[in-house]
């Protein structure tokens, strides 16, 4: 149990920190700087494009290696997770957490790419937002929502990491394997 694990868990941790980062920050700085310097809503929709498709690269890199680190903490830790109560069932709140900030994040980049097709003023991204064309008002007001969804879902995926890392102390071990195998008051057999 006195195992480490620095290079994993500082994978985990630190892809998670920049992909709830990022994402606030976009949300705050990069939206809002957009909007109140673009002068007009193409001109503030092209300048938040710009800088989204500048960081989807590394936001990708970074949600990588967060995975690549969760992984491996999870097969570093597959004993405990079966062993100690409680454990098993924050997992499995951090996999669906994890999933759906995986989804919020793809469809936030998706409604994004439609934004800056639709606002772009090149030539090329007109002629393709034309073969597909987008209901831009709807994509704008989904997409409103959808840059709040994701620090939502990776800043509940930091709560539970904060949990993970309570649920590791020698005392919470130890209590939580003796009250996995200990039956549960009242049951007879």
């Amino acid at each position: 149990m006195s195992e480490r694990n620095t290079v994993l868990r500082s994978m985990h941790d630190l892809g998670l920190a920049a992909w709830f980062g990022g994402s606030l920050m976009g949300a705050v700085g990069l939206n809002g700087a957009a909007v109140s310097e673009g002068g007009t809503e193409a001109a503030g929709a092209r300048i938040a494009s710009s800088g989204w498709a500048k960081w989807t690269p590394v936001n990708a890199a970074a949600i990588a290696v967060h995975l690549v680190g969760g992984s491996g903490l999870l097969a570093a830790n597959s004993a405990r997770v079966a062993t100690q109560q409680g454990v098993a069932a924050s997992t499995l709140a951090k996999t669906v957490l994890t999933g759906a900030a995986l989804a919020a994040t793809a469809y936030a980049r998706l409604l994004g790419k439609k934004v800056e097709l639709a606002s772009s003023s090149d030539p090329e991204n007109t002629e393709k937002a034309a073969k597909h064309p987008v209901d831009l008002e709807k994509a704008k007001r989904h997409l409103a929502w959808m840059q709040w969804a994701v620090p939502a879902t990776t800043g509940g995926l930091l709560i539970l990491n904060a949990l993970h890392g309570e649920q590791q102390r020698p005392s919470q071990q130890h209590q939580g394997m003796m009250q996995k195998m200990m039956p549960p008051m009242g049951r007879h057999m």
